[in-house]
């Protein structure tokens, strides 16, 4: 069966200006999600919200991805690459969106919540030298470590504050997340490649309405409230958080590999520090301004580099050395936008 490399780009990478407007749609859109968890937290627990924000979205990409299927043929399709994708729409959506809204619910601040996960980019450049054959540069290495300070700056004065109601260890629940969006992008790129995109988001996000309407029904949970702002969050968590923020992550995901996609996720935490600020009035300061100014520098370190070592390589890599990975992968060609995060959320 074949494989993707993980760590490299699986269809050209579109033009420079393409991939700024993308990784800017993206980061408001992943950056949503943290803002719709705390929007609908009010009116309804977080697995009644994350049910009736999946259901919605599995019909109506399962209806799109059926007609889209008639027009490859069946042999592409295979059981094994279904069962890869509900394993990776059950981590990336289930498992993360469930500790962000179950961590918002407990307290933490919706920047704090994002600057957690923000530790991501660190921990894919990790793992992708010895599991994906593609290791971040000396370069990246520097930007992804002045990401992370940069993160570190913008949330820490929340998380020290001595008005956090949340309990320590509501701190630790994101990281759960974080790691099961990290394995859900590591499972896609090494499973085998046999749907089309649009096919694979119909799949991850039926998983999740399965999972969360079971959940539901066991603990009785499952009718939705009454209130306007609930429905005005699950909205939002379709529009933004949902079709565009995973949308995206994948789509980009393909376009500029994992390192550069991952990268972004430094802009989160003071995206969405910004955004609570704006609409919940959670604390603003000055280090909010500096550490999403180095944040945005890191990013961009990151994603230059990556684009130039993908452009011009002054040497093979890993992917091109060993033929475990050179030349087994083929896309399929209804794969929106290419083959590769939460949603956030």
């Amino acid at each position: 069966m074949r494989t993707s490399p993980i760590g490299i780009p699986t269809r050209p990478a579109p033009s420079a200006w393409l991939s700024a407007g993308l990784s800017i749609l993206f980061v408001a859109s992943w950056s949503s999600g943290f803002i719709g968890a705390k929007l609908g937290a009010s009116d309804a627990p977080a697995t009644t919200l994350l049910m009736w924000r999946f259901i919605p979205v599995a019909l109506a990409l399962s209806a799109v991805a059926a007609l889209l299927a008639r027009r490859s043929p069946a042999p592409r399709r295979t059981r094994r690459g279904a069962m890869t994708q509900i394993g990776v729409g059950a981590l990336s959506q289930c498992g993360y969106t469930l500790t962000v809204y179950w961590a918002i619910g407990l307290g933490v601040s919706t920047g704090t919540t994002a600057l957690i996960d923000g530790v991501q980019p660190l921990v894919v450049a990790v793992l992708a030298g010895p599991l994906l054959g593609a290791a971040a540069s000396g370069r990246q290495w520097f930007g992804l470590t002045v990401g992370a300070i940069g993160v570190v700056i913008v949330t820490w004065t929340d998380a020290t504050a001595s008005t956090t109601a949340a309990p320590w260890w509501a701190y630790l629940i994101p990281l759960a997340g974080m790691a099961s969006l990290v394995a859900a992008t590591f499972l896609d790129r090494r499973g085998p490649n046999t749907l089309s995109r649009t096919e694979s988001l119909a799949i991850h996000c039926t998983t999740s309405a399965v999972i969360f309407t079971a959940i539901c029904l066991v603990d009785g949970t499952a009718m939705p409230p009454a209130a306007p702002g609930f429905w005005v969050a699950i909205g939002w968590l379709i529009g933004l958080s949902t079709l565009g923020g995973y949308g995206l992550y994948w789509i980009l995901v393909d376009r500029l590999g994992v390192t550069s996609v991952n990268a972004l996720m430094f802009l989160m935490p003071p995206v969405t520090t910004l955004w609570g600020a704006a609409m919940f009035g959670e604390p603003l300061t000055a280090t909010t301004i500096v550490g999403l100014t180095v944040a945005l520098g890191a990013t961009i370190t990151v994603v230059r580099v990556g684009k130039r070592r993908e452009q011009c390589p002054d040497r093979p890599s890993r992917a091109s050395e060993n033929p475990a990975y050179s030349g087994q992968h083929r896309p399929h060609p209804d794969r929106v936008g290419s083959r590769a995060e939460s949603e956030v959320s």
